[in-house]
């Protein structure tokens, strides 16, 4: 199994309109052989001091595939290049860390 978190922030104020193309994607993305989990996460509400968080214009997306080869036809899928077309101006930075389990 291959487990992903794509860590994407955007531009000051654009995360709502980017989380909406997200979701109106998942469905597609979750349809797709080999995906396990996919969905968006943000920071969590009334965090004690001190707490670690991503801000106001992050959130990020927890995935988990069959296989990489699974994750490598996610990437080039039609309807993830329409979203990232779709989401480009919008879209700060974004840092995909793909991860495998440790053994135990």
């Amino acid at each position: 199994m291959i487990q992903v978190l794509a860590i994407i922030a955007t531009h000051p104020g654009k995360r709502s309109e980017v989380l909406a193309a997200f979701n109106a994607n998942r469905a597609a993305v979750l349809a797709e052989a080999g995906c396990i989990e996919y969905g968006a996460v943000v920071d969590a509400a009334n965090l004690p001091p001190g707490w670690a968080t991503f801000g106001a214009d992050t959130f990020v997306v927890v995935e988990k595939w069959e296989s990489m080869d699974a994750l490598k036809a996610h990437a080039k899928a039609p309807h993830m290049l329409a979203y990232g077309a779709q989401t480009k101006e919008l879209v700060a930075s974004r840092a995909i860390h793909v991860l495998e389990p440790v053994g135990g």
